[in-house]
């Protein structure tokens, strides 16, 4: 069996490691086939029954190239992306190159004009390399996007969305310090000043604060009645009163910056509402309804990147004379992740195409966010514990996934929050 050395000072001596050549450090990005897929076959009428993980030419086409870009660019900066808190902007300028900033946008605006689906495909691919990386792309097109392609005027959208495609990072401003999952309790306020307003307040855990240029902040025109009076606001960066506090230290996606913002006396032109006034709410639980499904692809992209990464590990790692990897117990363990995992595959694959059908999606969206978190979790931290005393190093990345993955269980609705959601609409149907 060929074998790699490690060599490690401790109390004064040099110690050699010697480890199984199937495990790679940071540094040397491997390519792993986490799930076949092939191209979707469409009957004569146009029509097709084809299984979950059956993809269009289109479909097939992107997450080739997602993987390949993720494996060749993101992979040898993670480490020190993480290290650091910040995202090379190397890799935010190839995210925008290769056209994955901008999926749903329409080719006349400069998108790439490719499905619902593709998104989900491409945050999964990501997330298989770096998690942070990955929900900087979800927000982008599960929310910013698609917020500005519903609810923007002609002339926002031939303003914003070539921007949005190109070069601007856009951020989704509603959380705030009494207001995270009663995030309709926000106390962020916008007076009307004949053609203005004047937002004041403060938001907190607002993602890609730090490298954004465009924000949707949600504020309230008229605190007298409630959540019917929080409108969505476009605000850029630039504008004068609006301050973005330090990136915040967190436990995992570290590279993924999350800061908080301060707006005092924000003056927004009354063209800059997105949408109609007082609709905020409507848009913000729209938008989060189709985020999950983003973040679901992320914790699954998250937990299949991580699994991929373990397995040649302990097909090859020899104890007792033979591969810890045919040892029973830990066979049963292998087999239970990986058809967890498969089901986290099942339900988010299913959530996207029922969005892309029309069809009823929040309970599956909230179905396949909660499933993919919990599985996440589970996933990584039996990986961190297959690899014994390495996978607790951070000289490889199993330790990162394991951090990484505790987010999902928090962001874009708390896992308890997913179960009000699908018992809310079980109580519906029945």
């Amino acid at each position: 069996m060929e074998v790699a050395a490690v060599r490690l000072l401790r109390g004064g001596r040099l110690l050699t490691r010697t480890l199984p050549a199937g495990l790679s450090s940071w540094k040397t990005p491997r390519v792993f086939r986490s799930s076949q897929s092939e191209a979707l076959a469409l009957t004569p009428d146009g029509l097709s029954c084809a299984p979950l993980q059956t993809f269009t030419e289109e479909e097939l086409m992107m997450k080739d190239t997602v993987k390949k870009f993720a494996q060749q660019q993101i992979a040898p900066l993670v480490s020190t992306m993480d290290e650091n808190s910040h995202m090379d902007q190397s890799v935010i300028q190839g995210l925008f190159q290769q056209g994955l900033m901008g999926i749903e946008i329409d080719t006349k605006y400069g998108g790439t004009g490719a499905s619902f689906f593709s998104s989900i495909l491409v945050i999964e691919e990501l997330a298989k390399v770096d998690p942070a990386v990955a929900v900087l792309c979800d927000i982008q097109n599960t929310i910013i996007n698609t917020l500005m392609k519903k609810h923007g005027t002609e002339e926002q959208k031939a303003t914003y969305l070539p921007q949005l495609a190109s070069k601007t990072v856009g951020s989704f401003c509603l959380s705030e310090a009494g207001a995270g999952s009663d995030s309709f309790a926000l106390k962020t306020r916008a007076d009307k000043k004949g053609d203005y307003y004047i937002i004041n307040g403060s938001k907190m855990w607002i993602s890609n604060a730090e490298q954004a240029d465009l924000f949707l902040v949600m504020a309230n025109v008229d605190p007298a009645i409630g959540y019917k009076g929080i409108t969505c606001f476009l605000v850029d960066r630039n504008t004068e009163g609006f301050h973005i506090g330090k990136t915040e230290k967190k436990l995992g996606i570290r590279a993924s910056s999350t800061c908080p913002l301060t707006l005092e006396n924000v003056k927004v032109p009354e063209a800059n509402i997105l949408g109609q006034v007082g609709h905020g709410y409507k848009y913000a639980i729209g938008s989060l309804n189709e985020g999950r499904i983003g973040i679901a692809a992320q914790m699954l992209g998250l937990a299949q990147g991580c699994f991929d990464y373990t397995i040649p590990y302990i097909k090859e790692r020899v104890q007792f004379g033979k591969r810890i990897f045919d040892f029973q117990g830990l066979q049963h363990q292998v087999a239970q992740v990986a058809t967890q995992l498969e089901a986290a595959r099942l339900l988010t694959y299913n959530s996207a195409r029922l969005l892309e059908a029309g069809r009823p999606f929040i309970k599956e969206a909230s179905m396949a966010k909660y499933y993919a978190s919990e599985v996440a979790g589970l996933t990584t931290s039996k990986c961190v514990e297959w690899m014994g005393g390495v996978g607790y190093t951070k000289d490889y990345p199993v330790e990162k996934f394991f951090r990484d993955a505790k987010i999902g269980t928090i962001y874009e609705g708390t896992s308890n929050i997913q179960l009000s959601t699908i018992a809310k609409r079980i109580d519906a149907e029945y």
